[in-house]
């Protein structure tokens, strides 16, 4: 099971209380796991990343176990933490402005 953390107005538009749990899919990259998330809430397709592309969108940043995995590739594997459900896969909002 991997556990996951959308940024608040993200879990609004897809109507979710809490973080998502994707007990059913055995999702292994961070795309793995964003079609997961894009399959089960058609409201955040396109919205965490560009699927022609296979990027992320500018302003999302993905973190895990303390690290930020924003700068990997997103086909590259997730850490066993995460995995293992015993850790959660963050996607954040960045904030920029000055």
């Amino acid at each position: 099971m991997i556990r996951v953390i959308l940024p608040a107005q993200l879990r609004i538009l897809a109507s979710i209380d809490k973080e998502v749990e994707l007990a059913d899919a055995s999702p292994k990259t961070v795309v793995d796991v964003l079609l997961a998330l894009e399959s089960l809430y058609p409201e955040l397709i396109g919205t965490l990343w560009d699927s022609a592309t296979q990027t992320r969108r500018p302003f999302v940043r993905i973190f895990a176990c303390e690290q930020d995995l924003s700068t990997i590739p997103l086909n590259g594997l997730l850490p066993n933490e995460v995995l293992t459900g015993s850790e959660p896969l963050i996607f954040l909002g960045a904030i920029a402005g000055g």
